[in-house]
């Protein structure tokens, strides 16, 4: 029972740091109807920002988290506009493989001024552990759950009960009868990215707190099973990123507790493969609705 607490904690965990990750992409393709390949190596850069500013630049651990936000989100609002928004009228494909490049891009980048070698952060977060029945369980991981669920909560909010919000429902729903309307399409999706990345942001924060690691493939693998999240969840609800992040961060920690030693390397082809039946029954997700367009 100890073990199978534990791994659910990593799980949930893991499964957390998916869900942030998986609300910027359910947010950039519900609005611009795009899907944001680069959004994972956002982390990355923003978890190289944090390791810069602990080790190198020693800031107070307040200023490094905002520091962390705010590059992360500035990143998102730059690549948007010089990479994406010249393609708003392109086809998909164009914009994909845009996507791809940047992800590549700063990949390279991040080669080119850190080096493959992983970097290790010293710890920044100390904050205990709690004892219950004779388990121990790390504070952070209270924190990072927590995080995610007032984030959930206060987007959710955001959306419903904001202008900027109502006017990014308007934009997902119809582009052209919104911009009729008098809402302003290229400011809603630049404010859609910077939100998006700001979450990247916190990911790398709350990410770097409990893994203490960091490389330039970083946000690759991480960005690829939070896209699968928001697919699994339905890609375009907010609810549904955090449930298909949860969901996959702990099925993905129990098959590596539980697997034989020499199958728990394929515990990201088992959450994919949950992913693969997912489409299969349900194309849309747990949370999404089909969408009948009419030509």
């Amino acid at each position: 029972m100890q073990v199978f607490i534990s791994t659910l904690i990593d799980g949930l965990n893991q499964g957390s740091v998916y869900a942030l990750i998986a609300l910027g992409y359910s947010m950039v393709y519900g609005i611009a109807k795009m899907l944001n390949f680069a959004h994972g190596d956002v982390i990355m850069v923003g978890a190289y920002a944090l390791f810069v500013s602990i080790t190198q630049l020693e800031l107070p651990i307040p200023v490094t988290f905002l520091l962390c936000v705010i590059i992360s989100a500035t990143l998102g609002f730059v690549v948007e506009k010089l990479a994406y928004k010249p393609l708003r009228k392109a086809t998909p494909i164009a914009v994909l493989i845009t996507a791809i490049g940047v992800s590549y891009l700063l990949q390279n980048i991040a080669l080119l001024v850190f080096g493959s070698r992983r970097k290790m952060f010293t710890p920044f977060l100390k904050l205990g552990s709690l004892k219950v029945g004779g388990i121990s369980i790390p504070m952070i991981s209270f924190v990072i759950i927590g995080t995610m669920l007032v984030i959930m909560i206060g987007l959710q909010l955001f959306i419903k009960k904001t202008k900027t919000g109502i006017a990014m429902l308007a934009v997902s729903e119809d582009k052209a009868a919104a911009q009729l309307m008098g809402i302003n399409i290229n400011r809603t999706i630049s404010i859609t990215f910077i939100i998006g990345s700001a979450l990247a942001g916190i990911a790398a924060i709350l990410y770097s707190a409990k893994y203490m690691t960091v490389d330039p493939y970083t946000g690759s693998l991480f960005g690829i099973k939070a896209f699968a999240a928001a697919v699994f969840g339905g890609i375009g609800s907010i609810p549904g990123a955090m449930i298909g992040g949860i969901l996959i961060g702990v099925f993905e920690a129990m098959t590596t507790g539980y697997l034989p030693g020499n199958l728990t390397q394929a515990s990201d082809g088992f959450a994919f493969a949950i992913l693969i039946i997912m489409l299969i029954l349900k194309p849309t997700g747990i949370f999404g609705t089909k969408r009948i367009e009419k030509v």
